[in-house]
């Protein structure tokens, strides 16, 4: 079992940023790769960034390429995601997510350890 823990969650303005950081536990992570998805009230959660357990591959949806960057400090268990140029649309909680495999992805259901969310408010 993986336990992870997100923080780093806020209120910004509009053109602000936040870094979020998720700290996983439990269950080696060694070999996971980690992902960041997005949830509004009555929305699907929706794929945000994800990461290789190498950190050489990474992906991200068309809505914040160029805006958001995901990291990972494999030697801390703690991946990120800085968050630039935000927008009011980029409001949602948002979930850390970890996988049994190496490889990024941007599909939901490959991943099989998801954090309690941090919620990410941008005003205005």
């Amino acid at each position: 079992q993986v336990q992870l823990v997100e923080s780093g969650g806020g209120l910004v303005q509009a053109g602000g940023s936040l870094r979020l950081s998720c700290t996983a536990s439990g269950r080696s992570f060694v070999g996971s790769a980690m992902g960041w998805f997005r949830q509004v009230p009555g929305k699907e959660r929706e794929f945000v960034a994800a990461i290789s357990w190498s950190g050489g591959s990474t992906n991200y949806a068309d809505s914040v390429k160029g805006r958001f960057t995901i990291s990972r400090d494999n030697a801390k268990n703690t991946v990120y995601l800085q968050m630039n140029s935000l927008k009011p649309e980029d409001t949602a909680i948002y979930y850390c997510a970890a996988r049994r495999n190496s490889g990024s992805s941007y599909y939901r259901g490959s991943y099989d350890y998801w954090g309690q969310g941090t919620q990410v408010t941008v005003s205005s």
